[in-house]
């Protein structure tokens, strides 16, 4: 692809502990990744972003960072790292990796040194220590997983956590803090990293100690763009390397800042990811992001490791995503839903700007929501006083063969476990099918690469249920949302969700067309 291959890409997204184990000890690791890189060349995808993978208690699945500048000993070692990049861009396959700047680890060098050292200490001075208020926190503010969103440490001084406990919050007005991941970005980059995908990109920059001001005390403050202009430069220094904002913000306009040309190169589109299975509220969304992003690249969404899997949101009567309520156990159509993903399959990847796809999307994989209470390990389960089952769900390993549990993932006993009827789901059993989903990602991923990825749309008008529009390279995507079915646009048919009988496009389908 071109120097500006962002602009396009198709990303598939790892979740290492869940994608393929390589040491028999029931959790994914460098070296099952490694021995799958061909899979993932032929289903035809050109990045791989990586979650996590740095040394970590695991208190939050890797996003309690210990040391950014080495691997979690479970996952496998640095040298593998650097030998995983090397076979990944042997195969034409570029390498992100999860970056998470807004906070570390308790069991890190710097936090461990700051309980040390003391209140007022310089170490104290990289995170957010202050003193309590009437026996109680220095304010009100409410962890992300629920709870407050301060803990007391011994000496009475309290620290700030927008996510668990484990997770402290760096004071990004400390200079100590800028310099040193700038450090390292230097540090991957140099090993060959193509992108960094910036966790919780928007909720660096906050001040507990300001009067409200009547915006948001630490969502979207106007120094977050500060640091991703210090972050362009150095990333700039580097040929044909990219960075990607975690940047969940309802305002476009609000988001389309974060992409200036001087920030950063691509921010993911969770107003598509969240939207109901309706055509209008998603020909909104469509439309919103083309309009607030202007020359910026689209990125387009469906699912990935911190939201309910599209077979089973898409099955349900309320389709939308909403990180507030999951909707654990509201029924769900799972033949309904795995036709609307394969529908919406399509419909994302015919969009004009890149497409992000969560490992399993691929193979229809449903949430799985009845783990056993003992198993789950998100820490959303315990904050919320286990009213919220959390994200575990859709991180369940990936099965590639055979006829029962670990399904080809590993030699051992996976650390969530795979129900049963994934039989039918796993590679080994998709990739003779001709019908499969794996099919059809294979077909549409490669159908892409000389038809779609960046450039522009022309919309149609049709049946307000009804989404259809030409590509700049002359290809027509067609979605029928409606209840009945409706007529095909003229053209030769490549590619579509659901067989079309009688040359009609049925409900909950997409097609592609010539």
């Amino acid at each position: 692809m071109p120097e500006t291959w962002w602009r396009g890409a198709a990303i598939y997204q790892v979740y290492p502990r869940s994608f393929a184990d390589g040491n028999g000890d029931g959790v994914g690791d460098l070296a099952g990744l490694r021995t799958r890189l061909d899979h993932l060349a032929d289903l035809g995808i050109d990045a791989i972003w990586l979650n996590p993978w740095y040394p970590s208690p695991m208190a939050d699945g890797g996003y309690d960072v210990a040391d950014y500048r080495d691997i979690e000993p479970v996952f496998g070692t640095l040298a593998e790292a650097e030998a995983l990049i090397a076979e990944a861009h042997e195969r034409g396959i570029r390498i992100i990796v999860d970056v998470v700047p807004n906070h570390t680890s308790v069991a890190s060098a710097w936090f461990k040194a700051a309980l040390a050292a003391g209140p007022g200490s310089p170490e104290r001075a990289r995170f957010w220590f202050r003193p309590g208020v009437a026996g109680g926190p220095p304010n009100d503010w409410r962890s992300i997983f629920g709870g407050p969103a301060w803990t007391q440490v011994p000496d009475g001084e309290w620290y700030l956590h927008l996510f668990a406990p484990e997770q402290p919050d760096f004071n990004w007005t400390h200079p100590d803090v800028r310099v040193d991941f700038l450090d390292v970005l230097r540090f991957w980059f140099d090993r060959g990293v193509d992108g960094i995908r910036i966790d919780s990109a928007a909720v660096l920059v906050k001040d507990p100690d300001a009067e409200p001001d009547g915006l948001d005390p630490y969502t979207d403050r106007d120094g977050c763009h500060d640091i991703y202009r210090e972050w362009r430069r150095l990333t700039d220094t580097y040929p044909d390397r990219m960075l990607v904002g975690e940047v969940w913000l309802p305002d476009a306009e609000r988001l389309a800042r974060y992409l200036r040309p001087d920030e950063l190169h691509t921010v993911f589109n969770f107003p598509f990811l969240g939207a109901p299975w309706n055509a209008p509220a998603l020909r909104a969304v469509i439309d919103d992001t083309f309009t607030a992003l202007g020359d910026a690249p689209a990125t387009w969404v469906l699912s990935n490791h911190d939201v309910t899997r599209p077979v089973t949101r898409y099955g349900r009567p309320d389709t939308s995503f909403d990180h507030a309520d999951r909707k654990h156990g509201m029924a769900t159509d799972p033949s309904l839903g795995l036709r609307r993903a394969r529908a919406a399959a399509l419909l994302a990847l015919a969009l004009p700007g890149s497409v992000y796809i969560y490992q399993g999307e691929e193979l229809g994989l449903p949430e799985v929501e009845d783990l056993p209470d003992e198993v789950l390990q998100d820490p959303i389960w315990t904050r919320s006083g286990h009213t919220d089952r959390g994200r575990d769900g859709c991180r369940v390993p990936l099965p590639w063969s055979g006829t029962s549990p670990p399904f080809g993932f590993g030699t051992g006993t996976p650390w969530l476990p795979q129900p049963p009827e994934w039989k039918t789901l796993t590679v080994e059993a998709q990739s003779t099918d001709p019908d499969s989903m794996l099919s059809l990602y294979r077909t549409a991923l490669h159908l892409r690469r000389t038809h779609l990825g960046d450039g522009t749309l022309t919309w149609h008008d049709t049946h307000p249920d009804v989404l259809s529009f030409t590509r700049d390279t002359g290809l027509t995507c067609v979605t029928n949302l409606s209840p009945t079915p409706v007529p095909l646009p003229t053209g030769t048919l490549l590619l579509s969700s659901s067989p079309l009988p009688h040359n009609l496009l049925p409900p909950d389908t997409t097609a592609w067309l010539l």
